[in-house]
């Protein structure tokens, strides 16, 4: 069983800071809240600690990567773990770098460790010791291993940001974590927002990379508990050339499966696929070569994975105005630039989603909550979740992790 908990917690927090009232709200008439003032900024050269420590998945179900950052590195980086806290007896150790961008700003030493030979769905613990200093003992539960009928729990977050906001979703997240135990996140881009919403060219658009600073420790007490998984959206794209993100801080500072934009992973009874909706998916296209060989193998295999969850930033199905249905098209009013279009979104997509049966779709991008019934081709759908005859994905954008909550206008261009 997989249960997806969305972000919805944002909503519950924004209506306690805010004072809305969801339920007796006019909403063609409601103005949405701003995501509130930028938290502090981290300067990363002042903190000697180790911090923006996370943990995420490999393709194999007992190995996991954990990274941290630090302001200074000396000859022991390494991290202890196991599955007895008294007894960290296996040792991983770290390799390290460093990026610099502009305004002289270099990052943290980004430390990058192999953790081997997990036990599959039993908690382990670890301790980092690196730059003359030691974590506490930190404890995370290993998924289920393939064929593990065991329920998983992952949180569903996309469009987060280093907001007021953020902090309270962040928080409420946590507070979850108190309930019940979490196997992974999933954040469906858009995560730190460092271009802080600018469409403007350098100077003044260049990302502020004390922003990602700033999101690697706002997530901390999440993403070192369990795998934080991501896909790159718009903002870490930002412009398609190399004078702005274009991916250089989220490939720096996370680390996935394949070359880290578009992946494949096992997840107890769930295969899951990451796919870059900022790239083409067409069947010419690498990725869409890819995405293809990929869903094949985990169709393949639904001995071990009965569920195939895809997971990307820009839903193809949305009924929000504020973006729509993502065609590969960028509707971005900017005459400085143009956005290449991305070839194969929505037709050849969902031929490849419907071709091999993939059960579920996560999204962000649109900075509101909507969940679909069964649907394909458009329009095909039916009332229900329990149609064993109409084999379709569901769709569920939750793009609202710490952004402002678009105001919800009906697409009568796309929807009648």
């Amino acid at each position: 069983m997989l249960t997806v908990y969305m972000t919805l917690c944002a909503v519950s927090a924004i209506t306690l800071a805010y004072e809305i009232d969801y339920d007796n709200t006019d909403w063609p008439n409601y103005k949405p809240p701003f995501c509130g003032d930028n938290i502090e900024l981290m300067d990363v050269t002042k903190n000697d600690k180790i911090n923006q420590i996370r943990l995420s998945f490999t393709e194999n179900p007992s190995e996991m990567y954990i990274m941290w950052v630090t302001n200074k590195v000396n000859h022991i980086n390494e991290v202890k773990y196991g599955p007895d806290k008294s007894n960290l007896n296996y040792t991983a150790f770290s390799f390290y770098d460093q990026y610099g961008w502009v305004d002289d700003y270099v990052s943290g030493y980004i430390h990058k460790a192999l953790l081997l030979n997990l036990v599959p769905g039993v908690a382990h613990y670890y301790q980092i010791t690196s730059n003359d200093k030691m974590s506490d003992v930190i404890e995370f539960i290993v998924p289920p291993g393939p064929g593990d009928k065991a329920p998983i729990n992952i949180f569903h977050t996309g469009d987060v940001g280093a907001f007021g906001t953020s902090v309270m979703v962040t928080k409420n997240m946590m507070d979850r974590m108190k309930e019940e135990d979490f196997h992974a996140t999933f954040v469906c881009g858009d995560l730190s927002y460092a271009n802080k919403l600018s469409n403007k060219k350098p100077p003044s658009g260049w990302a502020n990379q004390r922003i990602w600073d700033t999101y690697g420790a706002m997530i901390e007490p999440i993403a070192k508990k369990m795998g934080y998984m991501a896909t790159p959206g718009n903002h870490e794209l930002d412009v398609p050339d190399s004078s702005n993100e274009n991916m250089t801080s989220y490939m720096r500072r996370f680390t996935f499966p394949g070359n880290g934009r578009y992946y494949g992973f096992p997840l107890g009874m769930v295969y899951f696929v990451a796919v870059s909706t900022d790239e083409s998916v067409d069947p010419s296209s690498t990725q869409g070569r890819w995405l293809e060989t990929r869903l094949a193998y985990a169709n393949e295999n639904r001995n071990q994975w009965p569920w195939l969850v895809v997971f990307q930033h820009r839903p193809i199905y949305s009924s929000n105005l504020n973006h729509g249905n993502w065609t590969g098209k960028n509707g971005w009013d900017t005459p400085d630039w143009e956005y290449p279009e991305k070839n194969g979104w929505p037709a050849a997509f969902e031929k490849l989603i419907l071709k091999y049966d993939v059960d579920l779709v996560l999204s962000g991008h649109v900075h509101h909550y909507e969940r679909s019934y069964p649907v394909k081709n458009r329009n095909e759908m039916v009332n229900s979740y329990n149609e064993e005859d109409f084999r379709a994905p569901i769709h569920i954008t939750c793009g609202h992790g710490g952004q402002k909550l678009y105001k919800y206008v009906w697409d009568t261009k796309k929807h009648g």
